[in-house]
């Protein structure tokens, strides 16, 4: 009680931001009764229909099963690139010794962030079109003849997805890695120069044990959002040509549950990727827990 007492300052400070995950996150939990009923707009009563939902996603409706393997292929791939150059990113910004170019390279690397997934979209799309600036360097290579449709082609699609994540989101990425990278004690570094390390040898030997415990609850977050690629590039990206690749429980929710008024399937689905997020997470954390002495709680 003395403790609380003394950071009775802090606690206020968290006081809005609990009410904030209460309204937005707690109290929509509600809307969960919906994936047990036969629930229509404007109908006073809603019969219960049990797991009713839950069986139609994935016994009756067979799209159901592929929209999990897109999200979960896409999601997978966005990790793991995301994950990689973002690190990388991290590690050769802090290498730059000259200042003023260091933060021309994090600007330059934030900017993406900041752009609305709409406009990022359309940026992608002119660059990946038939006469954009991809086909028309391939070309001058010589190392196509004719432009290639890139987002026709269903076996481009995740990893166009992929590196446009890794495009928009390494360099903000990047922040908490060097804001970790800059605790690291300086005296750590003159110790590895008087032994004759090179750059290479302290990242492996100073940087990167520095900033184990960052990367361990960076990647166990990211773990959890691992059912959840987000609507907005599936959805602005695809067409009829990659929709079967380019469907994931995010945009079946809107085609297929809210745009359709099927609230009662929609929410059964954004349950499941609730549920299927909570159980990722806590394995993530408790392998991390176990093999490498860090976790998240």
């Amino acid at each position: 009680m003395r403790k609380l007492f003394r950071q009775w300052e802090l606690l206020v400070m968290i006081v809005p931001i609990m009410i904030y995950v209460f309204i937005f996150s707690y109290l929509p939990l509600r809307g969960w009764v919906m994936a047990f009923q036969d629930f229509r707009p404007g109908r006073d009563v809603h019969p219960w229909v049990g797991l009713a939902h839950f069986e139609r996603l994935f016994i009756t409706s067979p799209i159901f099963l592929q929209v999990i393997r897109n999200t979960l292929a896409m999601s997978v791939i966005n990790l793991v690139l995301s994950f990689i150059f973002t690190l990388l990113l991290a590690l050769l910004v802090n290498e730059i010794r000259l200042t003023a170019f260091k933060r021309v390279v994090q600007t330059v690397s934030y900017l993406p962030h900041f752009l609305s997934w709409v406009i990022a979209a359309s940026l992608i799309g002119d660059f990946l079109s038939g006469m954009g600036i991809l086909n028309q360097l391939l070309m001058w290579l010589g190392i196509t003849d004719a432009p290639i449709i890139f987002l026709a082609n269903p076996d481009n699609f995740w990893s166009i997805i992929g590196w446009s994540t890794v495009w928009k989101s390494a360099g903000w990425g990047t922040i908490i890695y060097l804001a970790a990278i800059t605790s690291i004690d300086p005296a750590l570094y003159e110790s590895a120069d008087l032994d004759g390390a090179g750059r290479f040898a302290k990242i492996r030997h100073v940087t990167l044990p520095g900033i184990k415990s960052t990367i361990l609850v960076l990647l166990i977050m990211n773990v959890g959002w691992v059912m959840r690629v987000g609507f907005e590039l599936p959805l602005l990206l695809s067409n009829d040509l990659t929709r079967p690749v380019a469907e994931v429980i995010d945009t079946y929710i809107i085609r297929y549950g809210i745009q359709m008024g099927n609230f009662s399937t929609a929410t059964a689905a954004g349950m499941f990727q609730t549920v299927v997020s909570i159980i990722l997470i806590t394995i993530a954390n408790q392998a991390s827990k176990v093999f490498a002495k860090e976790s998240l709680v």
